[in-house]
C-alpha cells in the first residue's frame, strides 16, 4: 500500500516538475524576445534622436532652426509609433505565450482528472471485492455455528 503511494507521488512530483519546466522555458523565452524586441526599438530611436540633436547643433541662424521643426516633429512622431508598434508586439508575445501556458495546464489538468478517475475505479473495485470477501467469511463463520 506504501509503496503504491509512494510510487504515484513520485511520479506526480516528476510530472509536476516537467511541467514547471515546461512553463519557464516558456516565460523565459518570452522574456528573453520581448526585450530584444524593445532593446532594438529604443535603440534605433535613441539613434534617430541623436542624429537629430547632431543637425540641430549644427544650426547657426534662424532660418536653419526654422528648418528643424519639420524634423523634430518626424523624430517625434516616428518614436511614437515605433512605441506603440513595439507595444503591440510585446503584448502579442505575451497571449500566445499564456495561450501555450493555458494549453499545457490544461493538459496536466485533463491527465489528472482521468488519473484521478481510475484510481477511484481501482479503489471502488478493490473495495467492492474487500466487502464480496468479507461478507463469504461473515457466512461461512456464520454456517460453521
Amino acid at each position: 500500500m506504501y509503496q503504491q503511494f509512494n510510487e504515484q507521488f513520485v511520479a506526480a512530483t516528476r510530472q509536476f516538475a516537467d511541467t514547471a519546466a515546461q512553463i519557464n522555458r516558456i516565460a523565459i523565452q518570452n522574456a528573453e524576445a520581448v526585450f530584444g524586441l524593445q532593446l532594438n526599438a529604443i535603440g534605433n530611436r535613441v539613434n534617430a534622436t541623436f542624429e537629430f540633436f547632431n543637425e540641430a547643433s549644427g544650426a547657426r541662424d534662424f532660418d536653419a532652426v526654422k528648418s528643424l521643426f519639420p524634423k523634430g516633429m518626424q523624430v517625434a512622431r516616428e518614436n511614437l509609433e515605433t512605441a506603440v508598434t513595439t507595444g503591440q508586439e510585446v503584448l502579442g508575445r505575451q497571449i500566445k505565450a499564456n495561450e501555450q501556458i493555458g494549453e499545457i495546464t490544461k493538459g496536466q489538468l485533463e491527465a489528472a482528472t482521468r488519473n484521478a478517475g481510475d484510481v477511484a475505479q481501482r479503489a471502488e473495485a478493490e473495495f467492492k471485492a474487500n466487502v464480496a470477501k468479507a461478507t463469504e467469511q461473515a457466512q461461512a463463520a456464520t454456517k460453521a455455528k
